[in-house]
């Protein structure tokens, strides 16, 4: 099995950026799985951002629903990195499939990887409890996601300030 590591943290802590030198520290050569869809200028800003920042050493291959199946895909061509896990379960619940099914589905694909994994996610319970349902839906279904994730990787990183410290 590759090694697979989940790196956590809040908005704008680093982790991306984190992450992305970890990837490339395992191989001269990465995958960068991509679960964002760009549903507005904004978030086409915030994608533009991310695929500008990396080099010719990238692939990108975006999959916003079927991460166990971009995995398996990917696998053999080098480090992958998913960004994000928090993304990819929004478009989960807003398409209305089983978000736990697929987690535990993809959790279940990681033995089975050649190559190492690197996952980013969002640390979303930090705040306030959201006054609407379905933002605490997702506040908890984030809270769950990242626990099961966290149990089976072989390393956890949280980014703070820009800098990893590492957890597990």
């Amino acid at each position: 099995m590759g090694k697979t590591i989940l790196i956590t943290g809040g908005a704008r802590s680093g982790k991306s950026g984190i992450a992305e030198t970890m990837t490339l520290g395992l191989g001269p050569r990465a995958v960068y799985i991509a679960t964002a869809e760009a549903h507005d200028a904004e978030m086409d800003k915030r994608i533009a951002t991310h695929q500008a920042r990396r080099g010719a050493e990238w692939t990108t291959h975006a999959e916003p629903l079927d991460l166990t199946a971009a995995l398996q895909a990917t696998d053999g061509r080098g480090p992958r990195l998913v960004d994000c896990l928090t993304l990819w379960l929004s478009n989960l619940m807003f398409s209305g499939r089983d978000w736990q099914e697929e987690a535990h589905a993809m959790i279940a694909a990681l033995p089975a990887q050649r190559d190492p994994v690197i996952f980013v996610t969002n640390e979303v319970g930090g705040g306030i409890v959201p006054d609407n349902a379905l933002a605490r839906e997702f506040r908890d279904a984030a809270g769950l996601l990242n626990q099961w994730v966290a149990a089976a990787v072989d390393e956890v990183h949280l980014a703070v300030c820009g800098l990893p410290l590492k957890v597990k």
